[in-house]
């Protein structure tokens, strides 16, 4: 594997395993955004019942619950980054994970009080309840997670001389990672307090360039979507002064729930320019009109097939913000198409700033539209509708008129090929099995992970694979990134599909 691969293949495993934290901090934050929202006076006004002081109970601890979760983003890092991306052993990974970030944070914190060198205030806080310590956010967690997953592949299977044999192995990873890490807390305070000053000027920077950046922002974070390292460029405007700081607070995503509720949202607009609010008019109305074209122009005796992944990808965008089913299906076939979508991207994110709209969190479904739109006064999230309903006009006509003129018909799979025989029909276990077969057999396959949509498998030789057999088992697009890792677009049901091929494995 040359130099190139072996970097794609890093950066891949790397945002796949960002995946989980990611997931939990979305689902959180609906949560945060609902009672936030249900406690506020004007709701409350409304909906009288909501004063009782037992239901008031329950929404402040959910809401505090939420605001915990969001403080753990660092350490939610260096655990799921550990985890993913070891080899093996991997739940000794994750703990050894959360002893790397929270003993380099302490260490940074004893060179920094002990009075040894003056460093100054720029970029120190509170984490983990160890005070006066390098304020990292979740770039901290990635380095922690970094260190500890190189670390944990290089001496988990390590063997020691007899008289200490028991501390090689896999115990030997916690004691390696508990010095590594100590001296890793030492060094970083030298390199990141004048990093700090230099992400703040960045953040600035992108702040200068006004609805330009936040177009820039909205076009590469979709046009990135076929590789995954998406994510990161995402995780680098929610968690870094790259999307602005507030208060102290760094980061889109920390600053808008950390004072959503308590600020009013006319503050904190100018940090919801990143976040849902450029993304419902394209996943509530764009992609939903452009499935709707892409049936149109389906031959009709191949609309039936096409339906049923149609339907499930409208689904999955307008309710949760998970795209990739529809952007799959026709990313391949008429890419032209994507790049189109990927440009209305950036004008959606930038049309928002400029009609001044305020809808927080991430997804970009209906949901935040609801929660963290409708719901709270001033928003502005009518012209979300507003802009959308153009961009469900403007996506069916391009859609329609594209795929007409190109003669492209979207794909479903086969007739043929997408049969699976009886006996396997809706069972899981005959599915795995022809997964299984289609990724080139047990001896080809190397490891099996899942993000949203997607089953990320890593193989041996790429020419065993079968595409027609992935796409018989559902598979609504198949992504090769290098010649040994190959990602396989399920949709949100891939997380059963992971699970039950692994066991089968």
């Amino acid at each position: 594997m040359n130099r190139k691969q072996k970097i794609m293949n890093f950066f891949q495993a790397f945002g796949r395993s960002l995946m989980l934290p990611i997931a939990t901090l979305a689902a959180v934050g609906i949560l945060y955004g609902l009672t936030a929202a249900l406690s506020r006076p004007q709701v409350q006004a409304f909906l009288p019942f909501l004063e009782n002081e037992y239901i008031y109970y329950v929404l402040f601890l959910i809401r505090s619950m939420s605001v915990k979760v969001f403080d753990l983003i660092p350490v939610l890092f260096a655990i799921s980054i550990s985890m993913g991306l070891a080899k093996k052993e991997k739940h000794i990974a994750a703990m050894a994970g959360f002893i790397g970030y929270y003993i380099m944070t302490w260490s940074a914190s004893n060179l920094i009080t002990s009075g040894l060198i003056t460093f100054g205030e720029t970029g120190l806080g509170t984490v983990l309840g160890i005070a006066d310590t390098l304020e990292m956010g979740a770039i901290g967690g990635m380095i922690a997670g970094i260190l500890v997953s190189y670390l944990h592949n290089r001496y988990y299977n390590i063997e020691l001389p007899v008289a200490i044999a028991f501390f090689g192995g896999k115990r030997f990873v916690s004691i390696v990672v508990v010095l590594c890490a100590t001296l890793l807390g030492q060094i970083l305070p030298f390199i990141w307090i004048p990093i700090s000053n230099v992400i703040n000027s960045v953040g600035h920077g992108i702040a200068s360039l006004g609805n330009l950046g936040v177009f820039l922002f909205g076009f590469f974070e979709r046009l990135l979507i076929p590789t995954g390292l998406h994510h990161i460029l995402n995780g680098i405007f929610r968690t870094t002064a790259v999307g602005g700081v507030y208060e102290g607070v760094e980061g889109v995503w920390n600053i808008f729930f950390q004072f959503f509720g308590t600020v009013d949202i006319s503050e904190l607009k100018q940090f919801t320019v990143y976040m849902a609010q450029g993304k419902i008019p394209y996943m509530v109305f764009g992609l939903p009109a452009a499935a709707y074209a892409i049936y149109k122009t389906t031959k009709p005796e191949r609309r039936k097939a096409v339906k049923a992944l149609l339907i499930a990808g409208v689904l999955a965008s307008f309710t949760t913000g998970i795209t990739e089913p529809l952007e799959f299906a026709f990313l391949f076939v008429a890419p032209f198409l994507f790049l189109f979508h990927s440009v209305m991207a950036g004008l959606s994110f930038m049309l928002m700033a400029i009609l001044n709209v305020g809808i927080g969190n991430t997804q970009g479904g209906i949901i935040d539209l609801l929660v963290y739109g409708v719901m709270v006064p001033g928003s502005n999230w009518i012209y979300t509708v507003i802009v959308g309903l153009v961009y469900a006009l403007i996506y069916f006509f391009v859609f329609k008129s594209y795929l007409t003129k190109k003669n492209i018909q979207i794909q479903a799979g086969d007739e043929a090929e997408a049969s699976v025989s009886e006996e396997n029909k809706g069972n899981l276990n005959g599915k795995e099995e022809l997964i299984i077969e289609a990724l080139g057999g047990r001896e080809n396959i190397v490891e099996v992970n899942n993000c949203f949509t997607r089953l990320r498998v890593d193989i041996k030789d790429m020419n065993k694979t079968d595409e027609a057999k992935l796409k018989a088992t559902g598979a609504v697009g198949i992504v090769k990134t290098s010649n040994t890792h190959i990602q396989v677009i399920y949709g949100p049901k891939v997380d059963t599909i992971a699970s039950a091929v692994k066991s089968a494995l």
